[in-house]
């Protein structure tokens, strides 16, 4: 039986939004790819606050399940932490090493510093200042911590569509360009806005908000250091906004 109209409308109005979602799941993720629909990744930025949903419930997830079997926050917080990386396969902490070595080699050389894949001294160690960070505040936050790896999974992924939107994209010929030249950002905010309403019922909506100053600080921050903005950049905002989120709602805990 062939589908009638209204079949292929919606069929028309709804593989978009799924093929985006799908290539968004599989670009920002190690989880297993969907059966259905074939992915496309040009405008998957859009739906990257919806794995970090994803990943920030999974890591949640964790942290609840091991307090509960008798697990300190201090031991739990190490595994909630390398479970997040392995997740999102490292993609976005390799951005961190690559960025802080260009900031680190000057203006004239620090395209080229990032793209070097032997990571710099510089790169080393703004992943263990992150990482310790990270762990700082999650001991900190104790049961609180579950509700803030939400938030911050969601923020995370906001900060880099407010540089895709803001800033020039610094490569020619760049392999992260495509958020940029695909971007619409009115609409691409808007599966942003549908997450963070319905957390809005769920969590404290004053935990919730705390994440938007810092994403836009930071990723507002970084463009203007940077002149713009890169992949490696595009990661750095996502894990520094994570980073910072925590500490903040670990010094209002």
């Amino acid at each position: 039986m062939r589908p009638g109209p209204c079949n292929r409308a919606i069929a028309r109005s709804v593989s978009p939004w799924l093929s985006d979602l799908a290539g968004a799941w599989i670009f920002y993720s190690v989880l297993p790819a969907w059966p259905w629909p074939s992915p496309r990744f040009q405008r998957i930025a859009r739906f990257a606050s919806w794995i970090g949903l994803v990943i920030g419930a999974i890591q949640a997830l964790l942290c609840w399940g091991l307090l509960q079997l008798g697990w300190t926050m201090s031991a739990a917080a190490p595994m909630v932490i390398a479970l997040g990386i392995w997740l999102s396969g490292g993609l976005h902490h390799d951005g961190v090493m690559d960025t802080a070595d260009g900031l680190a080699a000057g203006p004239e050389r620090c395209l080229e510093a990032m793209e070097d894949s032997r990571v710099g001294a510089s790169g080393v160690l703004a992943l263990v200042i992150v990482l310790m960070l990270q762990l700082g505040a999650l001991v900190q936050l104790g049961s609180a911590a579950p509700a803030a790896l939400v938030t911050v999974g969601v923020w995370s992924r906001v900060a880099p569509l407010w540089a895709m939107a803001r800033f020039p994209y610094l490569r020619r010929d760049g392999t992260a360009g495509f958020h940029r030249r695909h971007g619409r950002p009115r609409w691409d905010a808007l599966p942003s806005g549908v997450v963070l309403l319905i957390l809005c019922l769920v969590l404290n909506p004053v935990m919730l908000l705390a994440g938007a100053p810092v994403a836009l600080v930071v990723a507002e921050g970084l463009g203007r250091r940077l002149g713009g903005h890169t992949g490696d950049s595009y990661g750095a905002v996502l894990v520094l906004t994570e980073t910072f989120t925590l500490v903040l709602l670990a010094l209002t805990r």
